[in-house]
């Protein structure tokens, strides 16, 4: 009895122990993100004004905005989407669906997870020779595509995680009135999976949202406004890159205010799509 009391306490103390080196680190790790939010809060919001979202980016030691990046972000990331999300959905749905159990399936699960860890700056090279070299210039369009290749793995194990957690029963009942696989697919289980997808898509979004190095080899930059997809386009994380590197003030400043303007757009989608999570867990 005394040795079964013993042991007890020996494991007691060791778990005692190990939650506090837990408690520990967590307060660590929780203390240097709180020191950066700050520090990005204090110096994002002093330079935030109208002319930010108005104006274009400026010659070095002259004031402006942000608006050209702005726009090119908005822009390269939309159509990032509308490729890769297709894309991906897609090749969820055959995986989860129709190839379960194939090897093709179990080759593109694990090419899938190879680009899910791939730095993005190996995607942009990639662009880069597959794209900018043949046409011999930078392009928004190319810029595009790489966000794309990044969003493609992010919906593809989202897609196949959300199609395989529907009950078979479902499909069965609608298969037992006669309803043809795809007609099961779109009206069934897609309509239960909706909001495990919808999320995917939004944190892939959240994740090329932030994305400097794939356009850098792609999209380059433009200090001007651009419309034209052919050409070089301005993009948020490229401009934050360069302005934070500059020896301006003016560029510097600015630089922080668009990493603040990055950091809440992602928020706002991370915390939008934990809500659509939890509404299907409440469902």
């Amino acid at each position: 009895m005394s040795t079964a009391a013993s042991l007890h306490q020996s494991r007691k103390r060791k778990n005692g122990v190990m939650m506090a080196l837990c408690v520990i680190a967590a307060c660590i790790g929780l203390a240097w993100l709180a020191l950066i939010l700050g520090a990005l809060l204090y110096k994002g919001l002093a330079g935030v004004s109208l002319s930010v979202f108005t104006e274009m980016t400026p010659p070095p030691g002259d004031a402006g905005g942000l608006l050209n990046a702005i726009y090119g972000s908005i822009v390269m990331t939309i159509i990032g989407i509308i490729v890769g999300t297709p894309i991906g959905v897609l090749a969820g749905t055959y995986m989860a669906e129709y190839g379960r159990f194939s090897k093709l399936t179990t080759v593109v699960r694990f090419i899938n997870d190879i680009l899910l860890s791939a730095p993005s700056i190996i995607i942009g090279l990639f662009v880069y020779e597959l794209m900018v070299r043949p046409m011999g210039h930078f392009s928004a369009i190319a810029g595009a595509v790489a966000l794309a290749i990044l969003v493609i793995p992010v919906v593809v194990r989202t897609t196949e995680d959300m199609l395989n957690l529907v009950p078979n029963a479902l499909r069965e009942a609608g298969t037992a009135i006669g309803a043809p696989r795809w007609v099961v697919i779109r009206s069934v289980a897609y309509r239960a999976a909706l909001s495990g997808i919808v999320t995917g898509i939004l944190l892939a979004i959240a994740r090329i949202s932030g994305e400097t190095a794939p356009l850098l080899f792609t999209a380059l930059n433009n200090q001007f406004w651009s419309s034209n997809l052919n050409a070089p386009m301005a993009s948020l994380p490229v401009t934050i890159f360069q302005f934070a590197l500059s020896p301006y003030e003016e560029w510097q400043q600015l630089a922080w205010t668009g990493a603040l303007i990055i950091t809440l757009t992602v928020l706002a989608l991370s915390i939008f799509a934990r809500s659509l999570t939890g509404r299907r867990e409440d469902k």
